[in-house]
């Protein structure tokens, strides 16, 4: 299984996703070349992708929605995201949860 690379920084936890919009449903796909791919129902119309990620995770973490937020990557596929009040294993964990 690959390793996604988490930081720890000020309180917050960092790491790469890339984001498959249109999906049948919203699911993990795992982990490849230490990005989280996560598979959205969203299309990437006026940001409800990017909203649609921040729900996503922060549903999959049990946090509120205003802790992730996104670093960089608004417009494209691959997105560096900011979890505050995440511990790294949690995200780990997630990443390892790939759903079927």
């Amino acid at each position: 299984m690959a390793e996604l690379p988490v930081k720890q920084t000020h309180g917050e936890v960092v790491f790469v996703v890339r984001v498959q919009p249109r999906a049948g449903r919203d699911s993990v796909d795992g982990v490849r070349e230490g990005v989280l791919r996560v598979r959205l129902a969203a299309p990437p119309v006026e940001g409800e992708a990017n909203e649609a990620l921040c729900r996503f995770l922060a549903a999959r973490l049990h946090l509120p929605k205003s802790a992730v937020r996104i670093l960089s990557g608004e417009r494209g596929r691959v997105k560096r995201i900011a979890v505050r009040g995440a511990a790294v294993s949690a995200v780990e964990a997630l990443a390892g949860a790939a759903d079927p």
